[in-house]
This record gives C-alpha cells, sequence and structure tokens, in this order.
C-alpha cells in the first residue's frame, strides 16, 4: 500500500526470505502507487526488492502505462477473468530459486465487484493450461466477500496448493489446510501503514463516511506493517504442507539508501 508499504518490503523481505529459505515470493501490488495502481517504475523497484510474481486485481488498470507494460511482463499478471483480448496473463509458470516449476494464478471476484467473467470457471481453464508441466499452483483470488473466497477454496481443493484471498486489506485468522491439501486464507493481509483505514488516512475515509463529502484519498505513514503468508508445499504432489500468517513491524529506515529505494519522488509516484 503506497510508499508505507514499498518501504516495507524494501526493509523487511531479503532478511524474511533469507531467515525462511523463501523459494519464491508473490505480491499483489494493485495499491502500491499512492494506493491506486502501479507504475512500471515502481514494479521495477519491487521486482528489484526480491519479488518473483506480482499479481493484481481491480486497480489494475489505475495507471495507464501498465496497458503496455504487462503485456512485455510475463511475471506481472492481472485477472484471469477479464474479458479475451485484455492486455496482459492471468497465470504464468515460473521456476523457483531452487529449480521448481511453480504456476500462479489470479483471479477476481464478482460479488460487490465488476462482474467480470466466472472466476470459477476462468480457473477450471488456467489450471488445466499450468498441471501439464507443475502441480505447485498458488491462487491469488482477489474478492470483496468472505463466501466467494472460501466458495472457490473448496471447489479448488485438491486442485491447486493454495488459494489466498487479497483485497480486502486486513489480514484474517483462518489460514488452514483444507482436507484435501489446499492451503487457504480468506485474506493475507495488508502490507503498509495499519494507523489507518485499510492503508487510507483515516481523517480523509471518516469525511467521506460521516459528511459523505467527497475527498481526495491519500495513504497513511504510521504503525508500518509487513503482512505476508508462508507457504511449504511438496514439490511433487503440490499439496500443502504447512501455512502460517506472518504480520511484522517495519522498524525505522536504518540506512538513508533504504529510505530512498523505496519512497519515490512526488513526480514518480504520480506519473
Amino acid at each position: 500500500m503506497g510508499k508505507p508499504g514499498r518501504y516495507a518490503v524494501a526493509t523487511l523481505l531479503a532478511p524474511l526470505k533469507k531467515k525462511y529459505a523463501v523459494d519464491f515470493v508473490i505480491a499483489n501490488v494493485e495499491n502500491a502507487a499512492g494506493g491506486f495502481g502501479v507504475t512500471k517504475e515502481i514494479a521495477h523497484k519491487i521486482f528489484h526488492y526480491g519479488v518473483d510474481c506480482q499479481t493484481n486485481g481491480n486497480h489494475v488498470w489505475d495507471r495507464r502505462e501498465l496497458l503496455e507494460f504487462i503485456g512485455q511482463t510475463p511475471n506481472m499478471l492481472r485477472p484471469a477473468n477479464f474479458p479475451p483480448g485484455t492486455p496482459g496473463s492471468g497465470s504464468g509458470l515460473f521456476k523457483t530459486k531452487s529449480g521448481v516449476n511453480i504456476g500462479v494464478i489470479n483471479l477476481q471476484g464478482r460479488i460487490f465487484m465488476a462482474q467480470l467473467d466466472c472466476p470459477f470457471r476462468a480457473a477450471d481453464k488456467e489450471i488445466e493450461k499450468l498441471k501439464s508441466e507443475t502441480n505447485v499452483i498458488i491462487v491469488d483470488f482477489h474478492a470483496e466477500a468472505t463466501s466467494e473466497k472460501q466458495a472457490l477454496g473448496w471447489y479448488l481443493d485438491g486442485r491447486v496448493s493454495a488459494v489466498l484471498g487479497t483485497h480486502t486489506h486486513v489480514q484474517t485468522a483462518d489460514e488452514t489446510i483444507l482436507p484435501n491439501g489446499t492451503a487457504y486464507i480468506t485474506d493475507a493481509g495488508m502490507t503498509g501503514p495499519h494507523h489507518s483505514v485499510i492503508g487510507i488516512n483515516k481523517e480523509d475515509a471518516l469525511e467521506r463516511f460521516v459528511k459523505q463529502l467527497p475527498r481526495r484519498f491519500s495513504v497513511a505513514e504510521k504503525d508500518i506493517k509487513l503482512c505476508a503468508i508462508l507457504l511449504e508445499i511438496d514439490e511433487k504432489t503440490g499439496e500443502a504442507k504447512k501455512i502460517e500468517r506472518l504480520k511484522l513491524d517495519v522498524p525505522k529506515a536504518q540506512t538513508d539508501e533504504v529510505r530512498e529505494e523505496a519512497y519515490l519522488s512526488e513526480e514518480e509516484e504520480n506519473s
């Protein structure tokens, strides 16, 4: 979520990868640029921090430059259930650090959101494409409704390694491994400022809720945390062996270089 979220990733991702011997990192980046979308410049920085695959959601087209960039960047995904002809891809096959094939699928829900194609049928199609190459498949389901996320988890149980919910910004405490071996959580949580209303300055949000007046949202800055899900997966069967929630406080910048790496100029942020 905005500059604070990028600072969290720049500060904590490398030591986390080392501590847990992480093979592959997926990050949903649809709020990375000022809370709305992601720019080409910011995407390159996020890859530089150690993210291997970037997924998106309903804010994917907020920055028009992504229309071209996403088609040129295989590890930058958008929801697979956008209509045919939409730029980019909804899934990808990648290699982990240890050389294992891993499939990633990005989907968007329909309840209280844009009426895209059916995410369940889109999942069927993308799984069929990936299964010939790997049993390790991670699904980012960017959706509003808990019911829709849980339904997809059950629908895909035993067919993918994990169904991880995103979009609502609040990490849920329902992580589990479903009966047929699929790891599930309703929402992975937000990496960004938690002294806020889902990352937005609380004063901006209250102006909207209490007075019903238009007010431009700005990203909050305090209480920065990194939220993530750690998965352990059998590389042969694709079954999840472990799912763990992480919610870590982000320390203040140790060096100016780290701070500058994450915090773009105002011009870059709004480009």
